[in-house]
């Protein structure tokens, strides 16, 4: 893993979300997109080296409407920055990980996508994330 690639925070209200965090981190959202297999439309920000990325449901049955059903908002995933989702998706098997994808998706901001399952990282969501090159 070569870095955090993104903390993911699960909201109620996107816009509302997005207006809070432009006043906080004094700028803008930079890209905002639905991920429709997931259920979410997403908007992500830069602070210096790091982004924030705000997840809003777009269904009921989304994983981010069931985090926000039990848990409220707030933060729902940390994201790792992979330079081969494959080969980390393997060794983390290896390791003893259990990872919720059998194979990475597409995910938001031109990623491909996976997540470990947080019963073993106590209790915290782990999401891979490998850039798709153009």
């Amino acid at each position: 893993m070569n870095k955090i690639e993104h903390i993911g925070i699960a909201v109620k209200d996107l816009d509302a979300s997005c207006q809070l965090y432009e006043k906080l981190l004094g700028t803008a959202a930079y890209k905002q997109e639905s991920v429709v297999s997931e259920g979410v439309n997403t908007a992500f920000f830069r602070t210096g080296e790091h982004k924030i990325e705000l997840l809003a449901a777009t269904v009921a049955a989304s994983p981010i409407a069931s985090f926000i059903e039990k848990r409220g908002e707030g933060i729902h995933h940390i994201a790792f920055d992979v330079d081969n989702i494959y080969a980390e998706m393997k060794r983390l098997r290896n390791e003893g990980f259990v990872l919720l994808n059998e194979e990475p998706k597409f995910g938001a901001d031109n990623k491909l996508i996976c997540f470990v399952h947080p019963k073993g990282t106590n209790g915290v969501l782990i999401e891979l994330c490998q850039e798709i090159k153009k």
